[in-house]
């Protein structure tokens, strides 16, 4: 395992992900215990939209998707504040429409040569240097802002009435919330894919809630099983020569089938005579 660690793509792939798992721990613990999965894929579906925009435009893909990504959380978020009932109708055209915009986008870019695959499930292999000072400057924004506003964060995931009885500027929380959400799912995007982010964004901290009494300790250990499941998937995909992406996310669901058993065979274990 160490021998592969000594190529140069692959040392900046293990730093892409674990700077990935820092960001999926944090914001796929909000996720999670916010109730807004599909949101997020929404958002990770839409940012194909801002692929399409940045290839089209001659821009930097990340400026690209970053932008759109944000403009369409921001709506998303609108919608799910005002009209809750309809929340999950708008976010699915929205969903289709950024997807679909991308692809006509990329097919009306002169001289298009664009590696559809390596958006769609990852290249964690190819990361540059750039791309990792990006990672560090989001995942360390994105931790310090979560810290300033913990417990109003704690407040509004798990009470929102009771926010706002404690003066918790509940929407501006939640848009800045989103607004975090979505950077960091364009940078997640680099690992696993568009198509896959929702599975490393979710499957950790479903995880670690079974096995924490705060919202810190989730993010804590939803951090670290993001670790666990992207170096190992990391691994395995050179060992095998695999996918990388989805390999990683594999390696999560593997972890997440793991989970369920214990949870339905332990405390049978425990239950019996002499234990």
């Amino acid at each position: 395992m160490i021998e592969a660690f000594q190529y140069e793509f692959m040392q900046n792939a293990l730093l892409a992900g674990l700077f990935a798992s820092i960001i999926c721990g944090v914001m796929g613990t909000l996720v999670v215990v916010n109730r807004i999965v599909f949101l997020s894929g929404g958002i990770a579906h839409a940012a194909f939209g801002g692929i399409g925009l940045a290839f089209f435009c001659g821009w930097h893909y990340m400026v690209g998707t970053i932008g759109f990504s944000l403009i369409a959380a921001l709506v998303m978020a609108a919608i799910t504040l005002k009209a809750r009932h309809r929340a999950d109708t708008i976010i699915g055209v929205i969903w289709a429409v950024g997807m679909a915009a991308g692809i006509i986008l990329l097919d009306l870019t002169p001289g298009y040569n664009v590696d559809l695959m390596s958006y769609l499930f990852g290249s964690i292999l190819t990361v540059p240097d750039s791309d990792l000072w990006m990672m560090i400057g989001v995942g360390g924004g994105i931790v310090a802002i979560v810290i300033c506003f913990y417990n109003d964060y704690l407040a509004l995931s798990y009470d929102e009435e009771f926010a706002r009885i404690r003066g918790v500027r509940v929407k501006p929380l939640y848009f800045l919330m989103i607004i975090m959400l979505a950077v960091g799912i364009v940078m997640i995007i680099q690992v696993v894919g568009l198509i896959l982010v929702i599975a490393l964004l979710t499957i950790p901290p479903y995880i670690a809630e079974k096995y924490s009494k705060s919202l810190i300790r989730m993010m804590i250990l939803s951090s670290l099983l993001s670790a666990v499941f992207t170096v190992s998937g990391l691994w395995l995909s050179y060992v095998l020569n695999l996918t990388s992406g989805a390999t990683i996310i594999l390696v999560a669901g593997f972890g997440f089938l793991l989970s369920f058993g214990l949870d339905y065979l332990w405390p049978r274990l425990a239950a019996r005579p002499g234990n």
